[in-house]
């Protein structure tokens, strides 16, 4: 059994996945508590529901992409099962965690997209480290960024962390906190190795909806 807060058919908005129709599975639960966070109704809402239940919802929509989200899908060791069992059905499998709990015992097949929360987050000490062990090529970083500093944070911790393999890099800007085109400058006028995304749902749909 998992608690589950929604399982919706949308558009991926971030990622190198980005544009693609995908399954999301939101486990409710997280231990941050980030500044920026805009899913705070995962917290605590949610259904207990078993394994089979959610893959039969997964199977009922046309798309052989998943991503497991949250809240942290990791702070629910169940998350582990689903994502395997996902992966051996054929399911290309994403996984969307807050750095904040060890990766160890994830499904290879599964692409990890693992957030480093900067200074601005109020979490920037959440890391866990070893992550970047567990970590393969087909994963990503990604970084919200909320000002200059955490962008200057970021960098620098790509260069220390990040930059003995050809890691895929993401910076965010945090919505409605910085522009678009100001972190455009910051990556091109600093050389960065980083790749921009923005949350394409929030400009497709309100950023206030939810279930995109």
């Amino acid at each position: 059994m998992l608690k589950i807060n929604e399982i919706f058919y949308s558009i991926q908005g971030e990622t190198t996945y980005t544009g693609i129709p995908t399954v999301f599975v939101r486990t409710s639960g997280c231990p941050l508590r980030c500044s920026y966070c805009d899913t705070t109704y995962a917290y605590y809402d949610g259904q207990k529901i078993s394994i089979d239940a959610i893959l039969d919802k997964v199977k009922s929509y046309p798309t052989k992409y998943v991503c497991l989200t949250g809240g942290e899908p990791l702070s629910q060791k169940e998350s582990l099962s689903l994502m395997s069992r996902l992966c051996d059905l054929g399911y290309l499998v994403s996984l969307e965690t807050s750095g904040a709990v060890t990766c160890e015992g994830v499904d290879k097949r599964v692409k990890k997209i693992i957030d480093v929360k900067t200074p601005n987050s109020g979490a920037a000490d959440s890391f866990v480290l070893e992550n970047i062990r567990h970590a393969t090529l087909h994963d990503e970083f990604k970084f919200v960024i909320c000002s200059e500093k955490d962008f200057q944070w970021a960098e620098n911790f790509v260069d220390t962390h990040l930059s003995r393999e050809p890691y895929t890099v993401l910076y965010s800007p945090s919505f409605g906190v910085i522009s678009n085109k100001q972190l455009s400058e910051w990556i091109l006028n600093s050389g960065s190795r980083a790749r921009m995304q923005i949350q394409m749902h929030k400009y497709v749909w309100s950023p206030e909806t939810k279930g995109v």
